[in-house]
């Protein structure tokens, strides 16, 4: 097992008025003192997406606020790559699960582009937005990429998810595209959405996560319904982030909480594939929401949005805290490559 370096990413939201932190944080395996990287940027970056490669180590990709910019040697120089400047993020970046060398990447204002020269290159895929009303009236709400999942038994089928304006799909490999979430709402809860991971093995099965819980389609997102993962407030469970472990197609992690600026947060865990869940034992009591999640072999790590990074070295049976130096912190993406 060669050795793997966990990066954490600093930033925050950008509507007016928010919090918005910067700055790129290395540790040895998770394990070592946190080293900040910002010394190699222009500007601080705001790292909101965080992309290793297995096969290529100490290889790096991160989404900031003006643009992609890659490490080939774990994060001692950087050099940005090719893709435009955003309106205002990076919100996401993904991995096409046939074909390595092709990523996907999120932007806000909402736009999705492509690469398939491993970053050299890229192109916007064209996406003739259809949002819920309730999330473009009174007023607009903001329109960011959060997630982006390809689905490995049929690759044409990509899904997004929409901070706030629900799940949109494309069955054509990103040629055309259909919202998911259309439909009459009194509030956005259940269109603002912040991830989205398709199973490995069982073809057309999603899971949205967002605002108020996970919900789970197994017909390629025709039909949908809530997963029982536990409550941590009344009105639903805030979700920030989800992934299926790499080594285990039935293992689903969740990143959750009681709210985007909240004091109680949970790292869920389900080794059926969502038919049952428990809160992983982090040792701590998590004082925010866990925003983030990355995987090395047989490893899973996972942050809290205040800097509480908790490390499992045994596909999360037991865990430890490595936590950020003072003052660092509103941790927005994890990685580990």
């Amino acid at each position: 097992m060669g050795e793997t370096y966990v990066y954490v990413g600093l930033a925050g939201d950008t509507d007016t008025g928010r919090f918005v932190s910067a700055g790129l944080l290395r540790s040895r395996e998770g394990e070592g003192a946190w080293e900040p990287l910002d010394a190699a940027f222009p500007a601080p970056p705001q790292v909101r997406a965080i992309l290793t490669d297995p096969a290529h180590p100490g290889r790096v990709t991160i989404g900031t606020q003006d643009g992609i910019w890659r490490s080939d040697d774990a994060g001692q120089h950087w050099q940005r790559l090719a893709a435009p400047a955003p309106g205002l993020a990076v919100w996401s970046l993904a991995r096409h699960p046939r074909e390595p060398r092709t990523i996907l990447t999120g932007y806000e204002p909402a736009a999705v582009l492509r690469s398939d020269d491993d970053g050299a290159s890229w192109r916007g895929l064209f996406v003739e937005w259809r949002f819920p009303e309730i999330t473009l009236w009174p007023e607009p709400s903001p329109k960011r990429v959060t997630g982006i999942a390809v689905d490995p038994a049929n690759p044409s089928n990509i899904y997004v998810s929409l901070e706030v304006g629900g799940l949109h799909k494309s069955a054509d490999d990103g040629r055309r595209w259909s919202c998911l979430a259309e439909g009459l709402y009194i509030a956005d809860d259940a269109v603002d959405l912040h991830g989205v991971a398709v199973s490995p093995v069982t073809p057309g099965r999603v899971t949205a996560v967002g605002r108020i819980g996970a919900f789970r389609s197994d017909d390629g997102g025709q039909r949908w319904r809530p997963l029982a993962i536990p409550l941590l407030r009344p009105r639903g469970t805030y979700c920030r982030v989800v992934a299926y472990a790499p080594d285990d197609a039935r293992t689903l992690y969740i990143g959750a909480g009681n709210d985007f600026d909240g004091d109680l947060g949970a790292l869920l865990v389900s080794r059926d594939d969502g038919e049952s869940w428990s809160q992983a034992d982090l040792s701590v009591r998590l004082k925010c929401t866990v925003f983030a999640l990355a995987f090395a072999p047989e490893r899973v790590f996972c942050a809290s949005k205040y800097g509480q990074v908790f490390l499992s070295l045994d596909r999360g049976a037991t865990w430890r805290m490595n936590p950020l130096p003072p003052g660092a912190g509103h941790v927005f993406a994890l990685g580990a490559g």
